[in-house]
């Protein structure tokens, strides 16, 4: 039987110490691998958690139809995706006011929970658009990935993150006169 698949299964039977042996004998070849898909090494560290975390948390359902190595190998490449995803998201901010630097600096002089103010304002959209748009802007996911979340056509995703949008301006636009935006 395959080293790893005993280790798993130890694992599976309550040995934690059998995990800790997966970690260390994978745990180069996971880094590399992270590097080699992102080619930037300020998050390797972060992502690599992320794997084991995932893999730790999701070992007990491993159904032994892989190797080990090929199941983490999928696991490594989804986090790399999910890091991507997350960095190329935009600020809802971006979206809302196009000096957003200047504003969000004069919010925080002024001791305000940019944040907080933000997320009050999502909570006030209707369900329909505020779903789509928290999982386009803030999870990152795409048009399609949306779409078949919410089990309807990418054309409606689009309307209803854009009248999301348009609904947040709305919203946020009385901070912006008082602030005098």
């Amino acid at each position: 039987m395959d080293e790893d698949f005993k280790l798993i299964k130890e694992f599976q039977k309550g040995k934690q110490a059998a995990f800790k042996e997966l970690v260390l004998k994978h745990k180069d070849k996971v880094r590399n691998l992270i590097y080699l898909t992102l080619g930037d090494v300020d998050y390797v560290d972060d992502i690599i958690q992320d794997v084991f975390i995932s893999a730790f948390n999701n070992l007990l359902n491993f159904r032994f139809e892989s190797k080990f190595s090929t199941w983490l190998y999928r696991v490594t490449i989804n986090k790399c995706r999910d890091y991507l995803r997350k960095k190329k998201v935009r600020s809802i901010f971006t979206v809302l006011d196009e000096d957003y630097h200047h504003y969000s600096a004069r919010m925080r002089a002024e001791n305000m929970d940019v944040p907080g103010i933000v997320r009050k304002a999502i909570d006030k959209l209707p369900e329909k658009l505020r779903i789509p748009l928290l999982l386009r802007d803030i999870e990152g996911l795409s048009y399609k990935e949306i779409a078949l979340k919410l089990e309807c056509e990418v054309g409606t995703i689009k309307s209803r993150i854009f009248r999301g949008r348009e609904s947040l301006k709305i919203i946020l636009e009385p901070l912006q006169k008082e602030l005098g935006y």
